[in-house]
């Protein structure tokens, strides 16, 4: 991470002059460390700003599956299926990770253009993400989809699991795409958010290498702002449906503060340029008549 705080070394070498002297040179400089610290210094309770990956845009795309947990192959790597999430993840026909497929065998909803909902889009293209925020919740709005999701902070609990959905007071209310979230301010820079009640498995997927998240999931994110121009974001994924222990999917990725003034470019999932792949890459034998199929 880049440290951004400085030390300022101030030798003073004693001379034969006043102190008034002194004092008149002194306060000029006194006063600009002071404005440099105070620009410096860590907002409480605040995530506000415009931030994207400190490793570069790349960084956010994780194609191979979640940044800490990658479907690489390697033992470590390994998930704690249970039996029901095992069968549901070699149900899903990803064209990334350790088990990919052709692309004609891609059954992935994004490639529909579904929503991604949540947690994948914490892991889809996490590129510049804008942070609002007042008194009463967060609206986290992503690049990818230009969608947002809402967090509460005005005191609230978090909703309770049902079968049908979540409880909130005595109203049952139905699964959504990005769940129900609810933070709470842990220390003066971390903010810990408990979201339920998403969209079940046939709706949804984890990541983009076809890991499995169902609604019975339980996702705590730790926002953790380490100095005035960087962040940790890390993900948790408690799913007793899928799997047989929480585990961790983002470890303190880091992301920079972007310039305020920053236009953030669209990004969207167009059916009629997944149709226009698909002709040309994922089924190349609907070329029309005489046309090689292309590579």
């Amino acid at each position: 991470m880049l440290n951004l705080s400085r030390r300022l070394v101030i030798v003073l070498v004693a001379a034969l002059a006043s102190s008034a002297a002194l004092a008149a040179g002194a306060r000029p400089q006194q006063a600009g460390v002071a404005a440099e610290q105070k620009s410096a210094a860590v907002p409480r309770h605040d995530l506000s700003g415009t931030w994207e990956p400190a490793n570069g845009p790349s960084d956010g795309i994780q194609p191979d599956g979640v940044k800490a947990m990658p479907n690489d192959g390697k033992p470590e790597h390994q998930l704690p299926y249970t039996p029901h999430g095992l069968q549901t993840y070699k149900s899903h026909h990803a064209l990334f990770g350790a088990d990919e497929n052709l692309p004609e065998f891609n059954n992935d909803p994004r490639d529909k253009c579904e929503p991604l909902g949540f947690p994948r889009m914490d892991f889809y293209n996490l590129r510049e993400t804008q942070i609002l925020q007042n008194e009463y919740k967060i609206a986290m709005l992503y690049e990818y989809g230009t969608v947002w999701r809402i967090i509460w902070t005005d005191g609230r609990p978090v909703p309770k699991l049902t079968d049908d959905g979540v409880l909130i007071g005595k109203e049952v209310k139905e699964p959504r795409y990005y769940g129900y979230s609810v933070g709470k301010w842990v220390d003066d820079t971390t903010l810990v958010v408990q979201t339920v009640g998403i969209m079940g498995e046939d709706r949804v997927w984890l990541d983009t290498a076809g890991r499995p998240i169902s609604d019975r999931a339980r996702i705590e994110e730790r926002l953790h702002r380490v100095d005035r121009d960087h962040l940790e974001w890390s993900v948790t994924i408690d799913d007793p449906k899928m799997y047989t222990k929480p585990w961790v999917a983002m470890n303190k990725f880091p992301m920079k503060l972007e310039n305020p003034h920053r236009d953030i470019v669209e990004q969207y999932c167009s059916p009629i340029e997944m149709e226009n792949y698909n002709k040309k890459f994922a089924n190349p034998a609907s070329a029309p008549a005489g046309q090689a199929p292309q590579h």
